[in-house]
């Protein structure tokens, strides 16, 4: 089996200077859906089987195109929504830029902690993980009780397209690859806009081990019309 995590397409995090909690997919975003969607219903050597999708409206916009021209119902997994942020609907844009700069160099600790008033990373995390576990065992796939490096996989459930977020994307690579979590995932796994990581689940050791076979892959998308 392998899962093809996709990132959403570029969304409008700001109209009229003014920050969206649940923002929409901008032209371009669209565009790299559409050509993301193009690539997995037609270039790629192996069918997709299911599409799985976060509740936010860019994830939802980004799956689309993909349902459409692959042939499948998305479904969604409210668990997969990327870290939430303090409640920022209409508040100037450019004071959200001046809060992500001045927070950057927090100390590991506070990253732990989140931003006040958001979400905390651990707890981000944690319901991620445990979205992903029970996604994975609900189709047979579950981690060695007695060896964390190693999975098994009762019947192969075939490719699983999953439409999430670059933080959402990027806890779900650590996990899966035994990577020990950092509060900053989406900076040391740095995923753009459609880009696409595929794990494979390798048969090895009588078990199966998590093969990171592509990532960040923009193969789809033209040089011109990449954004991060």
């Amino acid at each position: 089996m392998d899962i093809i995590f996709v990132r959403h397409g570029q969304p409008q995090w700001a109209v009229d200077g003014l920050s969206q909690a649940d923002p929409y997919l901008t032209e371009l975003g669209q565009e790299q859906a559409k050509l993301a969607a193009h690539r997995i219903a037609h270039e790629e050597a192996k069918p997709a089987t299911e599409l799985i999708v976060s509740p936010a409206l860019r994830a939802q916009q980004t799956a689309a195109p993909i349902a459409a021209e692959a042939g499948l119902t998305p479904a969604t997994v409210d668990d997969l929504t990327e870290v939430m942020m303090p409640d920022w609907e209409g508040v100037n844009e450019a004071k959200v830029i001046e809060i992500f700069k001045t927070t950057r160099h927090r100390s590991p600790e506070e990253w732990w902690e989140g931003l006040p008033g958001g979400e905390s990373f651990k707890d981000f995390h944690d319901r991620v993980t445990t979205a992903l576990d029970k996604l994975l065992l609900d189709r047979g796939v579950s981690r060695d009780p007695t060896d964390p490096k190693l999975w098994h996989v009762d019947e192969d459930p075939g490719r699983i397209v999953i439409v999430a977020h670059g933080g959402t994307n990027s806890v779900c690579l650590t996990h899966l690859l035994g990577i020990p979590p950092a509060p900053w995932e989406w900076e040391r796994l740095v995923l753009f806009h459609a880009s696409f990581a595929r794990v494979k689940l390798l048969p090895l050791a009588g078990a199966h081990i998590p093969s990171l076979r592509t990532f960040n892959d923009q193969d789809h998308i033209p040089k011109d019309l990449r954004s991060r």
